[in-house]
Order: C-alpha cells, then structure tokens, then sequence
C-alpha cells in the first residue's frame, strides 16, 4: 500500500498555490517546487537522514513551468520518489526538465492566452455596464478552471504515475527512458554549443604570396572547432572547482573577449 495519502497530496496542492513567491534569478521557481514536497520527501525518507538531505538537494535545481504543468510535474515526481531506488533518482530530474518547458508552453497559450481574455472579456462588458459582477465573475470563472486543472492534475498524475511506475518493474522502462532522456539531452546541448558559442579569429598566415586564413583552415577540419574547445574548457574548469567560481569565470570570459576582439585575435 501507497505510503502517500490523499491528505498529503492535499497538503503539497495547497503548498504549491506559492510556488512563484520564491522566484529568484538562480532557480526560478525551485525553491517554491522544494518546499511543496518537502513534507512528502520526509514520510518517504522516514529516518534515511541522507537521503532526504539528497532529494531536497535534488529539487532546489533550477525549475520552471507554468503552474498548471507545475502540478501535473508535482504529481508524477511524488510518485517517481516513492518508487524509485536511490540508483534511478537521476530520472526523476531528468522528468521534471524534460517536462517543464512543454508544460509550460501549453498552460500558457491554454489558460494565459486563452481562458484568461476569455474570462476578461465576460467580466468587462458586466463591469461596462456599471455592474460590480464583472470583476468578480471573472475572478470565479478564471479561478474555477485554474484551481481546478491544478487539483486534479496533481492528483491525476500521482495515481496514473503510480500506476505507470507499478508496471514498468518488469521491463526496466525507468532506465530505459533515463538512457533515452540522456542522450536527448546530450544531442541538444551538442546543438546548442553549435549555434550559440560562436569564436572566429581574423587571423591569418603569410607563406610567400599566399596568405592563408586561420578561421578557414578550422572550417575545413571541423566547423565551430573553437567553440567546441572553449565550452569544453569552461566545463573542465567548472568541474575542477566543483561550480564555485562561476561568476568569475564569466566576467573573464566577458573580459578576455572584449580584450581578443579589441586587438584583433578574434
């Protein structure tokens, strides 16, 4: 039998309504998502001291959703913390990311662009014709789906989760995903740092009358090579001193670059 009880999801809905109060520039809305589910992670962990202090750790990474997603995120990571081993905790972050940004996408354009106007615009023409059920109609029906997407969602997502999680014992499907949402995310941060970490250098190389182009020769061998070795640079550096000099390292980046491109190396 489930450990968690309907009490406890009631408990992490209503901790949940201030999940964007703790929004902050380093993990949005982390801090909120953690102490929603801070009091499960505690009747799950019983005295397993070490492994709570691993799951609070592991949900004050950077998150953000729209809180429609948010709750439906919330339900299926109760139920993956539950069932899940220690060895397999790496798919419940991995659900939360991959899941956030498409939530996210959808509880906007459903609710934010969709509902909402539709809401203002009933509530508009009551309050323009001077009558004070305007505003509060449209708190009402705005609220009535919203708070109402969000209970069931998080209730929907932990028994459906359950469920999921139940049958795929057999078949071993929560690794199989993990290695599937890892090599999804290795392909796009590999597409990112193609895209994004441009480093071109105008110099060149004179051999008699030809002069040969640095940045061409690089193309040649592997085009964004630079790019590809300064983030792989940065990523040693940020693992040798274990993310403590983060913001040092990018104001030298930012420095070193004004000062290559100013003296024409890059």
């Amino acid at each position: 039998m489930s450990k968690i009880t309907k009490k406890d999801l009631n408990k992490a809905f209503w901790g949940i309504q201030g999940v964007q109060l703790t929004d902050n520039y380093e993990s949005l809305q982390s801090v909120g998502f953690m102490i929603s589910i801070a009091s499960i992670l505690k009747k799950i962990y019983g005295d397993n001291t070490e492994g709570l202090k691993k799951a609070l750790k592991r949900h004050l990474i950077f998150y953000n959703s729209h809180v429609i997603g948010t709750n439906i995120i919330l339900g299926l990571t109760i139920a993956m913390e539950e069932q899940t081993t220690e060895e397999e905790k790496d798919a419940v972050t991995s659900m939360k990311t991959g899941l956030m940004g498409p939530f996210a996408g959808l509880g906007d354009s459903m609710i934010k662009f969709t509902w909402l106007p539709i809401c203002g615009s009933i509530g508009a023409s009551l309050a323009l014709n001077g009558s004070i059920l305007g505003p509060i109609l449209m708190f009402i029906l705005y609220n009535l789906v919203q708070q109402g997407m969000k209970y069931y969602g998080l209730h929907i997502a932990y028994n459906k989760g359950m469920e999921f999680l139940q049958s795929s014992r057999e078949n071993n499907l929560i690794s199989r995903i993990l290695n599937i949402v890892n090599i999804t995310g290795l392909m796009v941060v590999g597409g990112l740092i193609a895209s994004s970490v441009k480093i071109a250098t105008p110099l060149t190389i004179s051999a008699g009358e030809n002069v040969i182009e640095v940045q061409e020769m690089l193309n040649k061998v592997m085009p964004n090579f630079a790019g590809l070795l300064f983030t792989m640079f940065v990523y040693w550096l940020l693992r040798k001193t274990n993310g403590k000099h983060t913001v040092a390292i990018i104001l030298t980046t930012m420095l070193v670059s004004v000062l290559f491109t100013y003296f024409g190396i890059l």
